[in-house]
C-alpha cells in the first residue's frame, strides 16, 4: 500500500535505523513532491500523487512541532530522533534552512538528548543555505544509490539537473560530516535489470565512499510495497557481503534487512 504521510508532523514511528522517530514532513499532506521519482519509493510515483495543497509554512511547522513535543514531554514516548522525511525531498522547501534552526531550538528546549536527522536525496546540496543547514544537524543522511548514471536514470529517475560526478564532489565537501544511505535491490523495471548488488556497481560505489569519507554508511533494501512491481529484496548474504567491503575500507556501516 502506498504511504502518503500527514503534514507537517507525523508519528512517532519506530524506525529500523533511527529508533523512536518523530517525523517532520515539509511537503503537502495530500501528495508527493520530489526531485527524484524512485521506482522503489513507498510514497509511489510522483505522477500518481500530485499534491494540490500548499507546502506547510515555516510558522505552521514550528507551531505543530512545538505542540507535539510538549505532548510527548507530558505523555510520552520520548523521541530518540526528530526526522525530516515524508512525501518527498525535504530540502526542496524554500525555508528549509530556517525550519532547521527552529527545530534545533525546539529540540534543545524539550528533548535535548534527541537527535535531528534529515533524509535527503542530495539533489540540492549545491545550494549554500541547504549545505549549511545540513551541516548543523546530528544525522545528515544523504542518498547515493550508485555511481552509475544510467542506473540513476532508470531507478532514481531525477526530474531536476543531476550529475553523479558533481554530487560526489559536493559530498566530499562535508568533510566526513554525513551519512551515506544506499538502497540495494534486485529485479527489473520496464524490462531493465536493476540489480545493483554485483561488483559492477558495488566496487565503483565503494571507491566513491572512500573519497567522500562519510562517518557512516547505511545500506538497506526494500521493506514496503513499491510502485515498481518487479522489484525484489537483496538477500541477507548480499547485504552482508557489501557491508563487509565497506568495513574493510575503514568506514562504519549499518545494515537494514
Amino acid at each position: 500500500m502506498t504511504i502518503i504521510y500527514p503534514s507537517p508532523i507525523f508519528g512517532p514511528v519506530h524506525s529500523r535505523r533511527l529508533g523512536v522517530s518523530l517525523g517532520i514532513n515539509l511537503l503537502p499532506e495530500d501528495g508527493k513532491v520530489c526531485s527524484f521519482d524512485c521506482v522503489y519509493c513507498e510514497c509511489g510515483f510522483n505522477a500518481d500523487h500530485r499534491a494540490r495543497k500548499p507546502l506547510p509554512t515555516r510558522e505552521e511547522v514550528r507551531t505543530a512541532l512545538e505542540a507535539k513535543l510538549l505532548d510527548m514531554q507530558q505523555n510520552g514516548p520520548k523521541p530518540d530522533v526528530l526526522t525530516f522525511a515524508g512525501n518527498g525531498e525535504p530540502t526542496s522547501h524554500p525555508h528549509f534552512p530556517e525550519i532547521i534552526e527552529d527545530t534545533l531550538a525546539l529540540r534543545d528546549k524539550y528533548f535535548p538528548a534527541a537527535k535531528v536527522s534529515v533524509l535527503s536525496n542530495s539533489t540540492f546540496i549545491s545550494r549554500p543555505a541547504v549545505f549549511d543547514a545540513l551541516n548543523k544537524v546530528d544525522n545528515n543522511i544523504l542518498k547515493l544509490d550508485t555511481v552509475d548514471e544510467e542506473y540513476i536514470r532508470t531507478v532514481d529517475r531525477p526530474n531536476t539537473y543531476y550529475s553523479v560526478t558533481e554530487i560526489i564532489e559536493r559530498l566530499k565537501t562535508f568533510e566526513g560530516n554525513c551519512i551515506i544511505q544506499t538502497m540495494f535491490m534486485k529485479g527489473s523495471h520496464q524490462g531493465k535489470d536493476v540489480d545493483n548488488t554485483s561488483d559492477r556497481y558495488v566496487l565503483p560505489w565503494l571507491e566513491a565512499l572512500k573519497d567522500i569519507n562519510p562517518r557512516q554508511v547505511m545500506i538497506y533494501t526494500i521493506d514496503r510495497e513499491t510502485p515498481g512491481h518487479d522489484l525484489c529484496k537483496a538477500t541477507h548474504g548480499e547485504l552482508d557481503r557489501i557491508a563487509a567491503l565497506v568495513e574493510e575500507a575503514g568506514i562504519a556501516v549499518s545494515v537494514s534487512y
